[in-house]
């Protein structure tokens, strides 16, 4: 099995990474670069994620082979010599318990090159590559040479801000009397800030995620929570769609107003690239009156008008294009809950649609999850179900936050974590350690990583599912995973006492933190800020719980669905309202379909 097991997770991650890009993004339309710097972006965080149990498991066993090679060896004797040994008083000398080699062991030299790879790729990416191709992508240029130059001038300040501290940390280095100055203790510095940036992000997104995961799922678990919640998004998206359609119509008619070229204008191209970004019932109203009007506006834009103009429509059609395809997902999802509130008190144990799916089913609903299956999942084993999902994710939590806050002690181990690890290790029991370790690890990525794909800052970073998101918002998301898998990693590492610049001991390091150097090199963040700074996630769980970032979100004008709030009454009566009408509305298309076909039939 040696390394078996690292080229079997190197496989299956690439494959969630892709279904993962293949649900946001849109693989058919998108530029080809936004898709692989984003693919790339998640599949090395995920490798780090999934790995480091088993760099864990291989450093525990290299450790069992070093510590029994430092033991001294016991001399055998006479079994009459033994009962006199013992009697007399003095101790036999132990034998040390032979150490198996776990199924999942990675050979020497393997791992770090491995993390070199991985970490260096993934630090290039998030400092220097993603933010060009963000602006590469956002760009409303007409040529490559076009979007590359805008890409440079909007990244300037940000590469001038890093090479400022670069130079920063260039001369605090060498005016240190202490330290030399060579390349590592200068690599040193450049990881551990890049770390602590990390970090300080990394517990912010933790405290939220902490609580919130398990009270969604324990709140999930009432289906009246859900219709209410549903018809509170229906409300938002309702009004979202208005504000889309009319930004859209306003662009068109900018659009509109500059499309009066000739056809031998040196414009003329640029215009038609505009065109081709245009919906088509937008676009063939353009070109109708293009027609009609050729030749009777000699005053044309310029060059950077239209750069401007393209790049605002680009824009404007995507954000209208998410907005369509969100409103019907949430008016499906509310004609669902529906369907089942109703099927619950029903005599018939079958989930009957008010509207099919248009599109046939496949083997799994056919032949798995039928009618039946979920009538009995979603009024029966449903709410059981997520309320024992949310007791034990309310279980890890408190584990986190326990650990987080006591993991700097070591004598007496009061991290749950590490106690899980040194218990395990002990008893020389690999496949449990990796277990605990990909367990926690995990746990900590589904708060912080659901936390980005939940996070919206206006309309410029939204993670959309249904291949709705957009270029700039996919790449944003591969760079802030590339610098929280990280911290997020050594933070793991210090609440299982894996990583001596915390725990202080004298042991043999994981190949992991073996690439990130000494953190003594800068002793104020090793013994302080890594330490105490992860405390504050306590703070930010008991703010979470009692929803005071919602609160205050909806006293600067932004709606969020929390109780005993008139506003939040209100916005869940208007979706209900609307879900009425969409519902009258199907109907009677449905019906006039349906009359139809009946005429068709009757006379056709």
């Amino acid at each position: 099995m040696s390394g078996a097991a690292l080229a079997a997770v190197v496989v299956v991650v690439f494959f969630l990474a892709f279904y993962l890009l293949w649900r946001y993004g849109d693989l058919h339309n998108q530029q080809w670069m936004v898709l692989l710097g984003t693919l790339l972006s998640w599949y090395l965080c995920f490798l780090i994620v999934f790995i480091l149990p088993l760099d864990v498991s291989t450093t525990v066993y290299k450790q069992c082979v070093h510590d029994n090679a430092n033991q001294p060896t016991p001399v055998p004797q006479a079994r009459h010599n033994q009962a006199d040994d013992t009697q007399s008083g003095h101790p036999a000398i132990s034998i040390p318990r032979a150490c198996k080699e776990p199924w999942s062991y990675i050979p020497d030299g393997i791992l770090p090159v491995f993390w070199r790879v991985v970490y260096w790729t993934s630090q290039f990416l998030t400092w220097l590559l993603l933010p060009f191709m963000q602006s590469y992508a956002r760009s409303g240029a007409f040529s490559r040479v076009g979007k590359i130059r805008t890409a440079l001038i909007e990244n300037a300040i940000y590469y001038g801000t890093y090479l400022l501290v670069f130079i920063s940390l260039l001369i605090y280095v060498m005016s240190h009397p202490r330290w030399k100055f060579t390349w590592t203790e200068l690599q040193t510095i450049g990881i551990t800030a890049a770390n602590t940036w990390g970090l300080f992000l990394l517990v912010l997104l933790l405290g939220y995620g902490l609580v919130e995961i398990p009270r969604f799922y324990w709140l999930s678990s009432s289906r009246d929570y859900l219709l209410a919640k549903s018809y509170f998004k229906v409300a938002k998206m309702a009004a979202e769609k208005v504000e889309a359609e009319e930004n859209l119509a306003n662009v068109m008619e900018d659009v509109q107003s500059v499309h009066r070229f000739r056809l031998n204008h040196s414009l003329r191209k640029c215009m038609d690239t505009i065109l081709t970004k245009c919906p088509t019932e937008y676009r063939e109203e353009i070109e109708t009156n293009l027609e009609r009007s050729s030749g009777e506006n000699n005053v044309f834009p310029t060059k950077r008008h239209l750069v401007n103009l393209h790049k605002k429509v680009i824009g404007t059609v995507q954000r209208h294009s998410q907005t369509q395809v969100q409103w019907s997902i949430l008016v499906d999802e509310a004609f669902h809950l529906e369907d089942v509130a109703k099927s619950q008190s029903s005599s018939v144990c079958l989930v009957i649609h008010s509207f099919p799916s248009a599109t046939p089913h496949g083997w799994f609903r056919r032949f798995i999850y039928t009618p039946t299956v979920e009538w009995y999942w979603e009024c029966v084993f449903r709410q059981v179900f997520y309320r024992l999902l949310a007791a034990l994710l309310c279980l890890l939590s408190a584990a986190v936050v326990w650990s987080e806050c006591t993991f700097f002690s070591t004598k007496p181990i009061l991290s749950l974590f590490a106690i899980f690890v040194d218990l395990a290790e002990k008893h020389r029991n690999y496949i449990y350690i990796e277990m605990v370790c990909f367990v926690s690890i995990l746990f900590l990525c589904v708060c912080i990583y659901s936390t980005v794909f939940k996070i919206r800052i206006f309309n410029y970073y939204y993670l959309a599912p249904h291949h709705q998101t957009d270029a700039y918002s996919l790449l944003f998301s591969g760079t802030l995973f590339c610098r929280l898998t990280p911290p997020l990693c050594l933070n793991f590492l210090g609440l299982i006492h894996l990583d001596s610049a915390i725990s202080h001991q004298d042991r043999i390091q994981t190949s992991y933190t073996s690439i990130m150097g000494s953190m003594s090199v800068l002793s104020f963040i090793s013994d302080g800020f890594y330490i105490y700074y992860p405390m504050l996630v306590l703070l930010l769980c008991f703010s979470t719980f009692f929803s005071l970032g919602s609160r205050c979100l909806n006293l600067l004008g932004f709606h969020q669905f929390t109780n005993n709030n008139n506003l939040t009454a209100d916005l869940v009566d208007e979706g209900r309202e609307l879900i009425r009408r969409e519902r009258r509305k199907r109907l009677k298309a449905e019906n006039e379909e349906n009359r139809k076909w009946l005429f068709l039939e009757k006379y056709g």
